[in-house]
């Protein structure tokens, strides 16, 4: 049976469950720190209670894995080259958990990016814990992607692109900082054929909270970078084939 959290109830050890950990009635702001902290996250839909998960195993994107393909390449080569193209960092972080949450997937209907979790994001993202990486082109923003960061890790959460491609590059973007940073995991949280044609792979849970526990505590990394990041996604050996 699923643990029902009270407000002032703490987690149960992650090991106890194979995926979902526990359930609660609200979305608590420092609910959300405490469980990102610990390898757990929300995911539920509009009149559920709040589902806590923590999966074994864990699917990661490893920076120096991230998979650049030929068309790729040549698109971010454009991104860097046209001025028509631009990256922009927590521009609008509630605009892009819309965008995420309104559009369409292939098999998928409705969302689980409801108003509750947008406010309590977006609180993250006032304390400066979350953030957006955006992909504007012509001065409309195309695409993007947002996420969670404490210490020395990052926690993607969704991305939504509405011109080709726009979501890869701010991932590359993103790729790009985390790497001039030294940054040596993403949490992608569940395995999709989408992640895995990046470079995302699965790693135990265990190695996965002890990466975590290693982290987490560590100084903060900056937050200010534009398109230009892309040159340290471009070098070798990324281009390099496998």
């Amino acid at each position: 049976m699923v643990p029902w959290l009270a407000s002032d109830d703490p987690f149960p050890p992650v090991e106890h469950a194979p995926g979902l950990l526990a359930a609660s009635a609200e979305l608590q702001g420092s609910r959300l720190v405490d469980a990102y902290q610990r390898g757990i996250f929300p995911w539920y839909s509009d009149g559920q209670p709040v589902l806590w998960w923590s999966p074994d195993p864990r699917m990661v994107l490893i920076p120096d894995e991230f998979k650049v393909s030929d068309s790729l390449c040549k698109t971010l080569r454009r991104v860097l080259r046209e001025a028509s193209w631009e990256i922009r960092v927590d521009d609008d972080f509630a605009a892009v958990m819309r965008a995420c949450a309104q559009t369409p997937r292939e098999g998928q209907r409705g969302t689980w990016i409801t108003a509750d979790i947008v406010e309590a994001y977006s609180s993250l993202h006032r304390e400066g814990r979350a953030h957006s990486i955006e992909t504007w082109f012509e001065g409309k923003r195309v695409g993007g992607l947002y996420g969670v960061s404490f210490g020395r890790m990052f926690f993607g959460e969704s991305m939504f692109a509405h011109r080709t491609d726009a979501s890869k590059i701010a991932l590359a973007a993103l790729i790009g900082h985390l790497r001039h940073h030294k940054i040596e995991m993403i949490d992608c949280q569940q395995n999709t054929s989408h992640l895995a044609s990046l470079g995302g792979r699965e790693i135990s849970r265990k190695v996965f909270v002890r990466h975590l526990r290693r982290v987490v505590g560590q100084p903060p990394i900056p937050w200010q970078f534009d398109k230009y990041a892309l040159q340290e996604t471009l070098r070798p050996p990324l281009l390099s084939p496998e």
